[in-house]
């Protein structure tokens, strides 16, 4: 993967993941899980506004907008599956409020770079990614 379209908010997450041991790695997933926003009203009361990402083993929703030319990212996920909530979470800071350009531009292969192989299941790895997938294609049809 080459770093350079990858956006700082982008790289200050990676850099944070692969300060820390490879154990602790896991812990910091779950403080991004506690720190998911919540959803606004136009989605919490209309669910069904979001789109499933059926990659993830966990029930998680996510919409992507484009508001003066930056990238807005809501999503939810169960407190139950706090691993699905965490990568929601890394890709909702990473992403909200860029320019549309700058997000299409993250590599497609960005979860594998946190250094999270050997922490969660490569499954779950393949979650996030589709998760990355569907916020950027929402973006596309978006923009």
């Amino acid at each position: 993967m080459t770093t350079d379209a990858l956006p700082t908010s982008l790289t200050d997450i990676r850099e944070e993941f692969l300060a820390v041991a490879v154990r602790d790695r896991l812990l910091l997933l779950l403080d991004f899980a506690n720190d998911l926003p919540a959803l606004p009203a136009r989605y919490g009361e209309h669910p069904e506004r979001l789109e499933r990402v059926t990659e993830c083993q966990a029930p998680v929703f996510v919409a992507a907008e484009v508001e003066d030319g930056r990238v807005r990212v809501f999503a939810t996920a169960p407190a139950e599956a706090p691993t699905t909530r965490g990568f929601a979470s890394v890709l909702v800071h990473g992403l909200d409020g860029l320019p549309v350009a700058d997000a299409l531009a993250v590599p497609d292969d960005y979860p594998q770079t946190l250094g999270l192989g050997d922490a969660v299941s490569p499954l779950r790895l393949r979650g996030m990614t589709g998760l990355l997938g569907r916020i950027k294609r929402q973006l596309r049809a978006a923009a």
